[in-house]
């Protein structure tokens, strides 16, 4: 399930404030964040983002 596009428009990354990367439609949903230096990976569940860094999947 898709986020709506309005909410993706004004979600951003709370660690480095990048915009992020919606892939809410893959198997894991997450939302990613386009930052260089950053692109912690932040889950969706139940359709809600949870933009906690803490709970952030950090990039491979």
């Amino acid at each position: 399930m898709a986020l709506e596009a309005g909410l993706l428009e004004i979600l951003a990354c709370p660690a480095c404030h990048s915009p992020l990367d919606d892939r809410s439609a893959a198997d894991s949903p997450e939302l990613v964040c386009m930052g260089d230096d950053c692109g912690l990976a932040y889950p969706v569940r139940d359709g809600i983002p949870v933009l906690l860094v803490d709970e952030a999947r950090r990039p491979a």
